[in-house]
């Protein structure tokens, strides 16, 4: 294998950067550690076959269920997304109301 030296990095980073763009960077770094961490953890669990489980896993515990961090993230944004929708219909209504005010202004020349 070739030896990598300081320019050919330097040169690799800007052609991934120019396809990728700076912004989406920090988020496929993310992507990459997650998927990372599941592999690792699927890994350990099929070296674990072969070996009986361990007490935890056997046991259950009552309690609530946990959603995962992108289900979270789409709940959040699903309420995000009716509290724009409630502030945008909120909005359209007192420009509506600013609208009927301003039209009876222009048609009672005494107010």
């Amino acid at each position: 294998m070739p030896n990598l030296g300081a320019p050919e990095l330097i040169i690799i980073a800007i052609v991934v950067i120019a396809l990728f763009g700076w912004k989406r960077l920090p988020d496929m770094a993310r992507s990459l550690g997650r998927s990372a961490r599941v592999f690792k953890s699927e890994v350990d669990e099929m070296k674990k076959d072969g070996k009986s489980p361990s007490e935890a896993a056997q046991t259950t515990v009552a309690g609530d269920v946990v959603e995962s961090d992108a289900q979270h993230r789409v709940t959040e944004a699903e309420a995000e997304a009716r509290a724009a929708e409630a502030r945008a219909k909120e909005a359209e209504a007192r420009a509506a109301q600013a609208r009927s005010e301003a039209d009876r202004f222009r048609s009672d020349p005494s107010l």
